[in-house]
């Protein structure tokens, strides 16, 4: 048995989306995935992408892949990855291909002169935790995540700040 990762490119589209879906299923988000073949070609292989691919294969047969992007910290003044999404198909889970994917991310962290990677985890999922934890990651409990999207962010974009009113 083999596993390679290698990077994301556009023939992985398709498989990519099966990926985020499933992801989304096992996270019972099924209904907040509207990612398309042509919004992933845009958004991760157009002229200004926004993110990048991993993906693992096991002998050959795409069984993973880590969504991730660059930002950057102010407190370090060096850029960061952030791990937007990590996901393994059920019957290769165990075999370290999660692992490998992070590790893959920790190296390109390192060679880039990151100064982290971050990422999140739902609080209920109590497997993925422990997977985290046990590599040795600390939970960043002092942070609340927010956020805007959808038709929020779209109402909140339209407001009048105080230095446009006329």
């Amino acid at each position: 048995m083999s596993l390679n990762i290698r990077p994301g490119t556009r023939e992985d589209i398709v498989q990519i989306l099966r990926f985020i879906r499933a992801l989304a299923s096992y996270e019972r988000l099924e209904d907040e995935v509207v990612a398309s073949p042509e919004l992933l070609e845009q958004n991760l292989f157009g002229d200004n992408p926004y993110a990048e691919t991993m993906i693992a294969e096991w002998d050959g047969k795409s069984v993973g892949f880590a969504l991730y992007f660059y930002n950057f910290s102010t407190f370090l003044g060096k850029p960061g990855i952030y791990l937007e999404d990590l996901y393994v198909k059920p019957d290769f889970r165990g075999f370290g291909i999660g692992k490998a994917l992070l590790h893959q991310l920790a190296k390109m962290a390192i060679e880039q002169d990151c100064g982290r990677l971050d990422w999140a985890v739902l609080d209920w999922n109590e497997t993925a935790i422990q997977f985290y934890k046990k590599l040795g990651a600390e939970a960043q409990h002092e942070w609340t995540g927010f956020r805007l999207s959808g038709k929020l962010l779209e109402v909140f974009a339209e407001m009048e700040t105080p230095n446009e009113k006329s």
